[in-house]
C-alpha cells in the first residue's frame, strides 16, 4: 500500500492510500506531499509578513538606548560608518545549512545554538524594558515590571517600526530648524567637537578603535535579520517570497539604522554633559538615550515621556519576535530528532505551543535584575546575544561555502537557481573574515590598563567555548564527519515545494495596484502582526 501525507488548508496532515496528481484547479488541501513535511506548521506567511517579523526583531534596544554608548565612545561619523559597513556585510549574508557541512551541523547551528541565542535575547530585551521604566518610577520593584513585560511580550503586538520612522522625521525637522528655538543645526557637531572620537588611544589608532567598537553595537542591533529564513517553513510560495523578503528587508533595515545613526550624530554631540554623566554613572534609563536628550535640548515638553514609551514598546516588540523565532528553532530541533518529540505538538492553526512555553521559561532569567539591577544585567545579556549573533552569521557563511562547493562538485549550474547571491564565493569569504575578526576582538577594551573586569571578559568570550563544546560534543556523540562536496544533499525538500507551485501561482500580484501594495505594506493583517496571531492562537488552544 502506497501511503502519503496530505496537507490541509489548516496546516494539519491526513493520510491517503495513493498520491493523486494535482488537477489544474487543485487547491492546497488536494496536494499530496511526502511525510518529510510533517512538522505541523501552516504555510500562511507572505513576503510582507516575513519582512515584518524580521523588522520587528531587529528594531529594538540596539537602535534606541543602546546607541548612546557608541556615540560617546566613537563619535557621530564612526557610528554612521559602523552601522553602514555592518549593514553591507548583512546584505551579503541575506543573499545566501546544515546538510551541506555535517549531518549534525544543523543540530548545532540551525537548532541548538540559534535557539540558545533567541532564548538569551528574550531576557536581554526584557531587562532593557525594565531599565526604561526607571525614567518614570524608581520605587516600584523591578520584579513587578519584569512580570508585566513577560506577559505583554507573550500577549500582544506593539509598534517599533512606527517609532523609528517618526523619530527620523522628527530629527529631519529639528535639524533644519523646525524646533521651538528655530536653530538650524546642520552638521555643526561634526565640526566641533568632531566627527570621530579617540577611544583607548590617541590619533588615528584611537579613531580606528572607536570605529571598530561600533561594529559590536551594530552586530547587536542587526541581530535577527536571519529570522527571514526561520519563517520559510511557514511561507507561502517560498521560491518567490523569501528572495523578495531578503532583498527588501535589508534595504529597510539599512535605511532605519544608517539614517538613525546619522540623525543621532547631527542632533547630539558626543560631549553632551547629560549623555556623558549618565554613561559614566552606568545609568541606562531613557534619560541616557540620545533621542530623549535631543528632544530635551529642543525644549519640547511632554515629548520625552512619549518617546520613552514608544522605545519601551520597541523593546517588547523585539522580545516578541525573538520568542517567535526561538520557538521555531526548537521545533526544528524536535523535528530532526534532537529534542523531545512532545515539542512537535502544534495547535490546529499550526503553532508550536510547547516550544513557545519552553522558550518562554528563559525569560525568567530577567529576574536577575532584581538583585543586581537592570543596568548591570543588560550589558551582560547584550554581550552574550552579540556573540551568538556573530557566530550564527559565521555559521551561515560556512554553510553557504559548502553549498557552493556542492553545486560545483555536482555540476549544477547556478543559473538554474531561483535566487543567486552576487559576488560569490568571494563576498562570503570577506564577510566571514569580518565576522570572525569581530568575534575575536569584540572585548578588546577590557585588555587595556585599568579596564579588566572578570564578568566583562566572561560575557565577551564565553560564547566561543560554548560553540565548540556543542560542535565537538555533537560530533563525538553521533560520530559524524564533514561531508565531501559530492555527498552533500542538494535536493531533499525540493519536490514538496515544486508540488505546491501550482496553487501558489494565484498569490502573485495581478496588477500595478497590487504590486504597489505589496511593495510598501510591512505586514499588518487586520491591524495585527503575524507574531500576535501565532501567540494568540497558542493561548486559545489551551
Amino acid at each position: 500500500m502506497n501511503l502519503s501525507s496530505k496537507v490541509t488548508h489548516h496546516g494539519k496532515l491526513s493520510i491517503s492510500e495513493k498520491p493523486e496528481e494535482p488537477s489544474p484547479a487543485a487547491t492546497e488541501k488536494d496536494i499530496e506531499v511526502p511525510t518529510s513535511l510533517q512538522v505541523g506548521v501552516a504555510r500562511k506567511l507572505k513576503s510582507r509578513h516575513i519582512q515584518f517579523i524580521a523588522l520587528r526583531g531587529t528594531i529594538g534596544t540596539g537602535l534606541f538606548p543602546g546607541i548612546g554608548s557608541a556615540l560617546t565612545r566613537a563619535g557621530p561619523l564612526s557610528i554612521f560608518l559602523g552601522y553602514s559597513i555592518t549593514g553591507v556585510a548583512i546584505w551579503m549574508l541575506m543573499q545566501f545549512c546544515a546538510r551541506y557541512v555535517d549531518p549534525r551541523w544543523d543540530s548545532l547551528w540551525a537548532g541548538t545554538y540559534n535557539w540558545y541565542f533567541c532564548a538569551i535575547a528574550l531576557p536581554t530585551e526584557i531587562s532593557a524594558a525594565a531599565i526604561l521604566v526607571g525614567y518614570w518610577n524608581e520605587f516600584i520593584s523591578i520584579a513587578v515590571w519584569i512580570s508585566i513585560f513577560i506577559v505583554l511580550i507573550v500577549a500582544f503586538n506593539v509598534f517599533g517600526i512606527v517609532t523609528i520612522v517618526g523619530l527620523l522625521i522628527f530629527a529631519f525637522i529639528l535639524d533644519l530648524g523646525g524646533g521651538p528655538s528655530g536653530d538650524r543645526m546642520g552638521f555643526r557637531y561634526w565640526k566641533s567637537p568632531g566627527a570621530m572620537k579617540d577611544y583607548m588611544a590617541t590619533g588615528n589608532t584611537g579613531r580606528f578603535l572607536g570605529l571598530f567598537s561600533t561594529f559590536v553595537n551594530a552586530a547587536f542591533s542587526y541581530a535577527g535579520v536571519e529570522i527571514v529564513a526561520v519563517a520559510s517553513g511557514e511561507s507561502k510560495n517560498p521560491k518567490r517570497n523569501l528572495p523578495k523578503a531578503a532583498r527588501r528587508i535589508f534595504w529597510r533595515i539599512l535605511f532605519f539604522y544608517s539614517l538613525g545613526s546619522l540623525a543621532i550624530g547631527v542632533l547630539v554631540p558626543y560631549t553632551e554633559p547629560s549623555l556623558l554623566s549618565q554613561q559614566a554613572a552606568g545609568v541606562k534609563t531613557a534619560a541616557a538615550s540620545p533621542w530623549v536628550i535631543a528632544i530635551q535640548r529642543a525644549s519640547i515638553p511632554a515629548l520625552p515621556s512619549i518617546i520613552n514609551a514608544v522605545i519601551l514598546s520597541s523593546a517588547l516588540s523585539s522580545g516578541n519576535a525573538f520568542l517567535y523565532t526561538g520557538s521555531h528553532y526548537l521545533l526544528a530541533l524536535a523535528s530532526n530528532g534532537h529534542a523531545p518529540k512532545i515539542l512537535l505538538k502544534t495547535t490546529t492553526a499550526g503553532n508550536p505551543i510547547y516550544c513557545v512555553a519552553v522558550t518562554s521559561i528563559f525569560s525568567l532569567l530577567t529576574y536577575l535584575s532584581v538583585s543586581s539591577g537592570p543596568n548591570q544585567i543588560f550589558p551582560w545579556f547584550q554581550s552574550l546575544s552579540t556573540m551568538c549573533t556573530l557566530q550564527t552569521w559565521s555559521s551561515i557563511c560556512v554553510a553557504y561555502l559548502h553549498f557552493y562547493g556542492a553545486l560545483k562538485a555536482n555540476h549544477v549550474d547556478r543559473g538554474t537557481l531561483v535566487h543567486r547571491a552576487p559576488l560569490q564565493p568571494y563576498g562570503t569569504i570577506i564577510i566571514l573574515i569580518f565576522f570572525l575578526i569581530i568575534i575575536v576582538f569584540n572585548g578588546f577594551a577590557i585588555f587595556f590598563p585599568r579596564n579588566w573586569e572578570v564578568y566583562n571578559f566572561v560575557t565577551a568570550y564565553i560564547g566561543i567555548p560554548i560553540f565548540f563544546i556543542l560542535l565537538f560534543g555533537f560530533k563525538l556523540l553521533n560520530r559524524t564527519h564533514w561531508l565531501p562536496c559530492s555527498e552533500r544533499d542538494l535536493y531533499t525538500g525540493k519536490a514538496e515545494i515544486d508540488a505546491l507551485d501550482e496553487i501558489w501561482e494565484h498569490d502573485k500580484p495581478k496588477n500595478s495596484w497590487q504590486r504597489i501594495f505589496e511593495l510598501y505594506c510591512l505586514g499588518y493583517a487586520s491591524c495585527e502582526s503575524i507574531q500576535t496571531y501565532h501567540i494568540r492562537e497558542c493561548f486559545i488552544s489551551l
